[in-house]
């Protein structure tokens, strides 16, 4: 801790300035001038983070305002619309939060378009990403300008492995996704089980909707892999939804604990940014605040 100073008022300075101070405490001139300005910033340091971070994960905190920069990246069969309601929170905090409407078609392409993004921002980003979106910014996570990874119900796969990899993965006696057979080298979710699977927090006339409104997602999109990925080097949340029958919370926990993730667990469904948009908001809060601006 800095040590703490003593503040003069003008009529102390005006009355002593060609003396020295004994009865305050100040018997040099280099005292005085320490005195005069104040007490002084704590230096950054480094906070006493898990094992696991040590190596190339460390958070340097700065007495200066955290990120102030979101980006928020959606999964597969939607759109970036969904993130409206943490979108206003956000930035009514005064945060500067870009939404990348990426097309799915690719991770490859993803994770380009993302970058666009980043790259259009100025200073430190927080990266986010829901469900597949996970996979994106695991690859474009690495750009220099961003500070933080935070994770909403969403695949976190390392080098090599992609989304389809993960999926194979997933536990046998847990709810699987019911994805439809490819069409022309896309996907879709069963629009009958989109409700129980996808949103099953949500209104049935707005589940409804998103299922009539379903992006198609690309069959490469699930195979793209990863060339590096960024949760090795970058400091990561992850926020693990207890009911999802998308992602099994006992996959999602496992991917949290493998990136060494700051976890929160919420009950909840796969739509968690939707249905409970503070709670999001919350954890990328945290996020933000705890990586230097």
């Amino acid at each position: 801790m800095p040590e703490e100073r003593l503040h003069l008022s003008p009529r102390t300075i005006a009355t002593h300035l060609h003396q020295p101070f004994p009865k305050l405490g100040i018997t040099t001139r280099a005292a005085l001038r320490d005195a005069l300005a104040g007490p002084r910033p704590p230096a950054p340091s480094v906070i006493d983070v898990p094992e696991p971070w040590r190596n190339g994960k460390e958070i340097t905190m700065s007495t200066e305002p955290g990120a102030r920069n979101v980006v928020l990246v959606h999964g597969g069969f939607v759109d970036g619309s969904g993130w409206q309601a943490v979108h206003d929170l956000l930035t009514q905090d005064g945060y500067r939060v870009a939404v990348v409407q990426n097309p799915t078609v690719s991770l490859e392409d993803d994770a380009a378009v993302t970058r666009r993004v980043i790259d259009g921002l100025d200073g430190p980003v927080v990266l986010v990403g829901h469900s597949y979106g996970g996979a994106v910014i695991t690859e474009a996570g690495l750009d220099d300008k961003v500070a933080a990874l935070v994770y909403i119900a969403a695949f976190a796969p390392d080098k090599g492995e992609s989304v389809n990899t993960l999926l194979a993965g997933f536990p046998a006696d847990a709810p699987q996704p019911p994805i439809l057979p490819p069409a022309d080298g896309f996907l879709f979710l069963d629009r009958d089980k989109f409700h129980a699977s996808f949103a099953g927090d949500l209104p049935a006339g707005q589940a409804a909707f998103m299922a009539d409104s379903q992006v198609p997602w690309g069959v490469d999109a699930l195979g793209g892999t990863i060339t590096e990925a960024a949760w090795r080097i970058k400091p990561s949340w992850y926020l693990v939804t207890a009911d999802d029958r998308m992602i099994p919370p006992a996959a999602q926990r496992a991917m949290s604990e493998r990136t060494s993730s700051t976890v929160t667990e919420v009950p909840g469904s796969h739509s968690i940014y939707v249905s409970q948009p503070a709670a999001v908001a919350t954890l990328i809060r945290q996020a933000a605040s705890a990586v230097a601006g």
